[in-house]
């Protein structure tokens, strides 16, 4: 009864606006007044434990490392290299749009910086270019989504957190998901291209692609020196995260000497205020979780979903199928803490591995920042490149199918996610 009293005020506060971390906090608060024969320190025990975890030190350096690749000026660099690598193919700046996004998902990890930034720069010159605002806005929204897929991924270690999976592994597992949504966009583009008859933007030259290459290496090797590290075990994903930090403050001085004092000191601020907001919504999952445990919840809906599903095919589908309707109205930080503890008994007793459990999770809940009402890169993308957000809405459901079949070849067969992490094991 009181977990259900909790639960509903935790939905009402959600619809009503208040962030997710306050919601949590108040709905978990209210449970601890209501419930007999609780110490009274439990709140504050449960939030601190919550975050009291080596792992989650990498959160606030990703953050870092992320926010000083994107004041570092690599994003015309990156730019200029995809245009000549695949502005030849049919569809022209919709191809450099997705091959530029594949390549900036392994520098900032977020979609909606890249909505807001490289893609919002893009999506501008499309139009100008004579391309239809919801073809250019729909092409910038979708191939944003590759961001927390290609590591490093904020959500990717919030699920480490929450269910004692390898980062590595995590990181590890995003990368061909993320290679096959790339390469599903570029043919949608290509199809519609040819329908619309869109122009390409020039003509192949590898002496032209060499030439671009070389400024843009240094950046594009971040994800090289990222996941090497984790993978060869040299360090741990915390590790990695600080020699990242490093490595973009040497690029952004010293390479492309994009970093004042004054973007520097913006950079930390943003950083800070970023990392607070993810802790305490951490922080607040912590508590949740433990009245969660507590009253046995996870277990019992083990035991529900476990006569529904024996087989991990059938799970997986589904945990796409629920979390696609999740996603449509709710955060996915709050749906992870929400469903996360669920999941997991049923997933190790249908056998399902965890790393793919965590791919089907943090995939299909990225596609909620894409879907409306909530999706917070339409609304994200429409003020930064000043598109009607109801164009931005119509032509992302344009792109969705690649990215759906993405999901559910995700769903239905383990090895996309699992293949490389146990190939490098």
């Amino acid at each position: 009864m009181l977990v259900s009293i909790m639960f509903a005020a935790i939905v009402v506060l959600l619809l009503c606006g208040v962030p997710i971390a306050a919601s949590f906090g108040l709905g978990s608060a209210l449970y601890l007044i209501l419930a007999p024969r609780l110490p009274d320190l439990i709140l504050a025990k449960t939030m601190v434990e919550g975050i009291d975890s080596f792992t989650l030190l990498a959160i606030p350096f990703f953050i870092l490392a992320g926010n000083l690749m994107n004041v570092s000026g690599i994003t015309e660099r990156i730019f200029l290299f995809a245009r000549t690598a695949v502005g030849h193919l049919p569809g022209g700046l919709g191809q450099v749009n997705i091959f530029s996004s594949l390549i900036f998902a392994g520098m900032s990890g977020s979609a909606v910086a890249d909505a807001g930034g490289l893609g919002a720069v893009q999506a501008k010159e499309m139009i100008r270019q004579g391309y239809d605002a919801d073809f250019a806005a729909g092409i910038t929204s979708t191939s944003s989504t590759i961001g927390p897929i290609i590591p490093p991924s904020i959500p990717m270690l919030v699920f480490a957190v929450l269910s004692s999976v390898s980062v590595r592994d995590l990181f590890l597992a995003g990368i061909l998901p993320g290679v096959l949504m790339a390469a599903g966009l570029m043919v949608m583009t290509f199809f519609f291209a040819r329908r619309r008859g869109y122009p390409v933007t020039e003509s192949f030259s590898l002496r032209a692609v060499l030439r671009e290459a070389v400024p843009a290496l240094p950046a594009m090797l971040t994800p090289v020196l990222l996941v090497g590290g984790i993978t060869l075990g040299i360090v741990t994903p915390t590790e990695s995260a600080v020699i990242v930090i490093g490595y973009a403050l040497v690029l952004a001085g010293l390479v492309y000497h994009g970093l004042t004092f004054k973007t520097l000191w913006s950079v930390l601020r943003d950083t800070a205020e970023t990392t607070a907001t993810v802790m305490l919504i951490l922080a607040t999952a912590a508590t949740f979780s433990w009245i969660l445990a507590s009253e046995g919840v996870p277990q019992k809906a083990a035991m529900l979903l476990s006569g529904m599903v024996d087989r991990p095919l059938e799970f997986g589908l589904l945990i796409f199928v629920a979390l696609l309707v999740v996603g449509t109205f709710m955060e996915a930080g709050a749906a992870m803490v929400i469903l996360v503890p669920v999941f997991l008994p049923v997933a190790d007793a249908v056998g399902m591995d965890r790393t793919h459990l965590g791919m089907i999770v943090v995939f299909t809940l990225m596609l909620g920042l894409i879907t409306p009402p909530v999706g917070l890169v339409l609304f994200v993308l429409s003020r930064a490149a000043d598109i009607p957000v109801g164009r931005v809405i119509r032509g992302t459901m344009m792109f969705m199918a690649p990215l759906l079949i993405v999901g559910l070849l995700i769903a239905t067969l383990p090895a996309i996610s699992t293949g490389i992490p146990d190939l490098l094991r």
